[in-house]
């Protein structure tokens, strides 16, 4: 960078040593990894040795200890990350600038013309006089200047040196001065990148953080993010992150954490570890925020934070961050065990009124974990996600919600929900995995979208629809992977699972927004007509639809002396609540279909 009050010339430029940028930017990077190699000896090693081996006071605070320096060295290895790509990007948007002087300057050496420290170009006589014939004086050329190019008068041509001269005064002027804009761009950025003095890295000093890596990451747009294959396949861009150096991987891993987590095609571990680096810049970037979808958002964030800070419990799965965003309502996609190793996958879609938020992080996060200790019973290699990789419909006063009856959200959620599972199908490393997609309430509508969408959910073999309104089509052979693939679970006193159809009733579709579910119910009675119809096509417990119905409880009643519930809605998964309808999930999950709990039709 050039010194304070200087400017840069073009000699400057020429005689960059961008080497020894790229050689200063490998020296932050050694330092980023060594400290991302002592933040997971503590989160791998040393705490979980800690909880299996210790108890009592002093345990307990040399874990909050150990916690705090990892706390540390995230921030370490994230910053010095920045600095190196910072640098690197200086580097490379200087290369280019030297590319364009050099090609000027080889320019004016092959014409014969001289350039000049202040960038002005002087060329020789040339051409001819129209009236004597003689040579035509030579010039210098400046920048802003066009001697030569306008004639005193009609009887005099101009030097055909004068024009090319001047193109190359304003190349090199170009790439001058566009050298000195991004030597002063990153050297602002650059000086922003340091931390607060002490032992502890606050809140505030993340939300800095966040700010910092939004910079870089604008500063590096053409140096990294270019290149990132956004349109790509999820089998393409699984090639191209195994075709990247060590070096390239671990600057878009600190750079750009983000964009390489949730990229369909990228190996679980890769997603888990940006995942992680991103989830502390999106909580930093939210602490400075004061709005209730921040604070909301927020304390999702951190309770999924405090569940992977604390580790997994003996013969419990481990759990992994495959993604994680602010956009919409929230972004959060999480595994229990490993999904691109497991032979067993099941991917659970949730619906109607899930978003980031402290509730989402508690209660579907245990579904899948739940889910995947019950498979794991069965078949060790079993891996279960919560997949909230769309906006579901939001209604804060039950089922009133008028987006819960539209199929648009479930659209939109299908086609990610399919990319999301070519995904899993590229990076498992199993030669035939089996995989099932679950969908919970509206989420089993996603599903259904997803079914029709290309060629099918991408390696998906079994579907499970609990609490189901209507998945969008009338046969379960309609879904793409057999009727006898697709399994049911239905409460009796579930009010979702007995919405009346559109072309059914007025009546039911008012009562429900106008009065919640006891109006949907009672009035839903009414308009019933007996053909096996719900909001959103046949429903997937009739014999009609033809898929395989398994047992669940019946679950709490609608209306009781203790007043509304519709907590039959939200049992399926639990082992506690409904053992058997958790069991028969377990079992779809893991592979053992034939062991399921069947149950009579509706």
């Amino acid at each position: 960078m050039t010194p304070t009050g200087s400017r840069l010339t073009w000699a400057q430029l020429r005689d960059l040593k961008c080497a020894e940028l790229e050689g200063a930017a490998d020296g932050w990077g050694r330092a980023s990894n060594r400290a991302d190699a002592g933040r997971d000896r503590i989160e791998q090693q040393l705490l979980n040795g800690l909880r299996e081996t210790q108890q009592g006071a002093a345990a307990e605070a040399a874990v909050c200890r150990l916690r705090q320096l990892g706390r540390n060295l995230s921030y370490v290895y994230t910053e010095c990350g920045l600095v190196r790509t910072a640098l690197n990007s200086l580097a490379f948007e200087m290369r280019g600038q030297q590319r364009a002087l050099r090609d000027a300057l080889d320019d004016a050496e092959a014409l014969r013309f001289t350039v000049h420290p202040d960038g002005s170009v002087t060329y020789p006589e040339g051409g001819e006089g129209l009236i004597d014939g003689k040579p035509l004086a030579g010039g210098t050329a400046s920048v802003g200047a066009a001697p030569g190019l306008l004639p005193p008068s009609g009887l005099v041509a101009p030097n055909p040196h004068a024009a090319k001269a001047q193109d190359i005064a304003d190349r090199v002027a170009k790439a001058v001065r566009t050298a000195a804009e991004i030597d002063w761009r990153f050297a602002r950025i650059l000086r922003k990148l340091k931390a607060e003095e002490g032992l502890k890295v606050p809140d505030r000093t993340w939300t800095d953080a966040a700010g910092d890596a939004a910079a870089v990451r604008e500063a590096a747009r053409g140096y990294l993010k270019s290149a990132i294959p956004h349109e790509a396949s999820p089998a393409a861009r699984r090639e191209w992150w195994a075709g990247l150096t060590d070096e390239q991987r671990e600057e878009y891993l600190a750079v750009y954490p983000d964009q390489i987590g949730n990229l369909d095609g990228i190996p679980a571990l890769v997603r888990d570890t940006a995942n992680r680096d991103n989830l502390q810049l999106l909580i930093g970037k939210l602490e400075g925020r004061d709005d209730d979808g921040s604070r909301t958002q927020l304390a999702g964030l951190r309770e999924i934070d405090r569940q992977l800070r604390a580790g997994h419990k003996p013969g419990e799965p481990p759990m992994y961050l495959l993604g994680i965003g602010d956009e919409g309502n929230g972004r959060a996609i999480v595994a229990f065990g490993n999904p691109d190793t497991s032979r067993n996958v099941a991917a659970y879609v949730p619906g109607l009124n899930t978003s980031l938020d402290k509730e989402f992080a508690e209660g579907d996060l245990k579904r899948a974990r739940d889910t995947a200790i019950g498979a794991r019973y069965y078949d060790s290699s079993s891996s279960a996600i919560v997949w909230l990789g769309y906006d579901a419909p939001q209604s804060p006063d039950g089922l009133g919600s008028l987006d819960v009856m539209g199929d648009e959200r479930a659209e939109r959620g299908g086609s990610s929900f399919n990319r999301f599972m070519g995904g899993l199908s590229a990076t498992n490393e199993n030669e035939d995995p089996h995989m099932t997609a679950i969908g919970h309430s509206y989420g089993s509508r996603t599903v259904g979208a997803a079914t029709q969408q290309g060629g099918g959910i991408p390696g998906v073999d079994d579907i499970v629809l609990v609490g189901s309104p209507g998945v969008g089509v009338d046969r379960a052979e309609d879904l793409g992977v057999g009727e006898d693939h697709v399994f049911v679970g239905a409460a009796e006193n579930d009010v979702v699972t007995k919405l009346p159809s559109k072309q059914q009733s007025a009546v039911g579709a008012v009562g429900w927004a106008a009065a919640g579910p006891v109006g949907a119910s009672l009035l839903g009675e009414v308009a019933d007509q007996g053909d096996d119809d719900l909001w959103f096509g046949r429903d997937p417990a009739s014999r009609s639809f033809g898929a395989r119905r398994f047992q669940v409880d019946e679950g709490p009643q609608l209306l009781s002396s203790g007043g509304v519930s519709i907590d039959a809605h939200s049992q399926y998964f639990d082992p506690n609540r409904d053992a058997v309808s958790a069991n028969n999930i377990a079992l779809v999950a893991a592979g053992r279909p034939g062991k399921i709990t069947s149950e009579e039709y509706r």
